[in-house]
């Protein structure tokens, strides 16, 4: 199949070294799009994960392979380092041909809105205030990953679509969504103080598209849960992407959905 092309694309929280990435997804959405832009906004690597065990299996190297070709086939390839991946900020600033890294950066899409990217853990007061506490969250919701691979393997025996067990748990805990909602508002206020239209960010594994006070907040999901990408189409006009709904109408072979469900703005 052709790829389909946009102006820009927006993935983060790939997690790749991590055993519950869904690096297969991944790997599947980079083959099937093409774009001008391609912002990895954090996370893309585990670090933290690969700290305590090597796991980095061929489906892992293929998605930064996909990305490298990408960057020589002319895409312009920003990388935006998150906390599980933060010892790449040592590196940023750094520039390569089409390749360049940097904590954060200002988009201007193709209808002249000014779009503040950046993964967003820097307005995260768990992150910043204990990194013991933030670990051990993160191995916590390691264990919940592990557990949403065995529900998949079982929904998909018995024919039923993707379906993200820890999202579900996340967004049915009041604290969580309590959290995410104080996460929107910060990034949300950066955004406005840095006197731009809006913002695009991820780290917090919660897509989205909405107005907060003004600000057009995107984030652009993960490829853990939600396996979600924010686009940018010619017209600057843009889009959040649910890929296991999507990949059945683009033509993959897995039967998931019946069409791609989409949150404009």
């Amino acid at each position: 199949m052709k790829p389909v092309r946009y102006r820009s694309i927006f993935i983060s929280d790939a997690h790749l070294g991590f055993r519950g990435a869904r690096a297969d997804y991944l790997l599947e959405f980079l083959d099937a799009t093409e774009s001008d832009y391609l912002y990895l906004v954090g996370d893309m690597v585990d670090v933290w994960e690969m700290r305590k065990r090597v796991y980095w299996p061929r489906e892992h190297h293929l998605v930064i392979k996909r990305i490298m070709e990408k960057v020589w086939s002319g895409t312009r390839v920003v990388y935006l380092p998150g906390n599980h991946d933060e010892a790449l900020r040592d590196y940023n600033d750094s520039v390569i041909d089409n390749f360049s890294m940097t904590d954060q950066i200002v988009h201007t899409t193709a209808d002249g809105r000014k779009l503040l990217v950046l993964h967003g853990d820097q307005f995260d007061t768990v992150v910043k205030c204990s990194r013991a506490v933030a670990m051990l969250g993160s191995r916590c919701y390691g264990l919940l990953i592990r557990a949403n691979h065995w529900v998949h393997l079982v929904r998909r025996l018995f024919g039923f679509p993707y379906w993200s067990l820890a999202a579900h748990v996340k967004h049915r805990v009041k604290n969580a969504v309590a959290y995410i909602s104080n996460f929107e508002d910060m990034v949300a206020w950066e955004a406005s103080r840095q006197g731009v239209d809006g913002v695009v960010c991820g780290h917090i594994h919660h897509a989205e598209v909405r107005d907060v006070d003004g600000v057009l907040y995107c984030n652009d999901g993960d490829w853990v849960e939600s396996c979600t990408a924010l686009v940018e189409h010619h017209d600057g006009s843009l889009e959040l992407l649910w890929w296991a709904e999507c990949r059945d109408a683009w033509g993959y072979n897995e039967a998931v959905a019946p069409a791609a469900d989409s949150r404009a703005a």
